[in-house]
């Protein structure tokens, strides 16, 4: 026979409703109570039968992912999955459950947050992404629906709550830092500039540079609307230039490794011919030969304070709408180092 609310608080020696309220973490019960019914629920095997809770509260316990339409680049980069660790994290804290997007197509992942909405199988969203042209934000905010954007949203900021780092000064630091380095002809490999992410990184580079007096040839920058760049294609661009970048900066530290590894199988020596630095700091940077100098945008504490923030407007529907934004360092590897003179010359 399975244990009811009433075993729990006839063994804990409360009543069946404040068992009831612990359930669902009401403020009205102390913490004190609550660990002493908890321990009981524990001790007795409690479950809660979620399929009752539905009907009865009409929360899901569930809150909905929706990851970028690349979902082939999204399962390969480790930055995606430390985002979903910290999202993880911080659902179980708050005994929450996730459901995740797996489209392909941009048309797909809005025909599954529409079912997701009208079908009531997420209490609330997480879009994992800010966008140009988008449909799932504006259709959240059309059918009132909670929803988080992980990014600064590409309207309407003041009215929508997100997390983001602050992408335009980390991407000014970082190209300070080749700068102070020595490094004169940076140059800058992007992404999609329709993602705000993009856009803000390469306005700080364009900014670093303006701040110092230092001339950008266009042609150092290379910036792939696809999101799928082919390394060894930016690399003969830029090898067959009169004057070729002595340091090169990656909004991916993904798309870093791939060039990395077509200027090595070309005979350039990293970083003495070619320093790289790039943005997200997981285990790629780590493990990359030589490693690889990043600014850690914390992808785990980005994640988890996404999914805290929305869990949050699910408990206080009426609460303030608040944007968090994560500090960024820089983490200085063997990918990068303070320019010889003598590399200044074509090679």
């Amino acid at each position: 026979m399975s244990v009811t609310i009433k075993d729990v608080a006839k063994k804990a020696g409360v009543a069946p409703s404040t068992v009831s309220r612990v359930i669902s973490d009401s403020p009205r019960i102390s913490e004190k109570t609550k660990r002493k019914v908890r321990k009981v629920m524990d001790e007795l095997g409690y479950h809660l039968n979620y399929n009752g809770r539905v009907l009865v509260s009409q929360s899901t316990q569930t809150i909905g992912i929706v990851t970028k339409v690349s979902s082939d680049h999204f399962f390969e980069n480790p930055f995606f999955s430390e985002l979903l660790r910290g999202i993880s994290d911080a659902c179980h804290e708050q005994d929450y459950s996730m459901y995740l997007t797996t489209g392909n197509t941009e048309e797909a992942i809005f025909q599954e947050v529409v079912k997701m909405v009208q079908g009531k199988r997420v209490d609330g969203v997480l879009v994992l992404y800010s966008r140009e042209d988008d449909q799932v934000v504006p259709f959240l905010r059309e059918s009132s629906f909670p929803f988080v954007v992980l990014g600064k949203p590409v309207d309407r900021p003041g009215e929508t709550m997100y997390v983001d780092n602050d992408n335009v000064q980390a991407s000014k630091e970082m190209t300070r830092y080749l700068i102070g380095l020595g490094h004169e002809r940076i140059g800058y490999v992007g992404g999609n500039s329709q993602f705000e992410v993009a856009r803000d990184r390469l306005e700080g580079y364009r900014a670093a540079m303006k701040d110092q007096g230092l001339p950008i040839d266009e042609k150092w920058l290379k910036n792939d609307p696809s999101d799928k760049q082919d390394p060894d294609q930016i690399v003969e661009q830029l090898l067959v230039l009169e004057k070729i970048p002595t340091a090169l900066i990656f909004t991916d530290e993904y798309n870093a490794l791939t060039v990395m590894r077509s200027l090595s199988r070309r005979g350039v020596s990293i970083p003495e011919q070619v320093s790289i630095a790039a943005f997200n700091n997981t285990v790629v940077s780590r493990l990359a030969d030589p490693p690889l100098t990043t600014v850690d945008t914390q992808a785990i504490q980005l994640g988890h304070e996404s999914a805290s923030s929305l869990i949050d407007l699910l408990k206080r529907p009426d609460m303030v709408k608040k944007s968090m934004i994560i500090p960024t360092r820089i983490v200085e590897r063997e990918s990068s180092c303070r320019l010889e003179r003598n590399t200044q010359k074509k090679a």
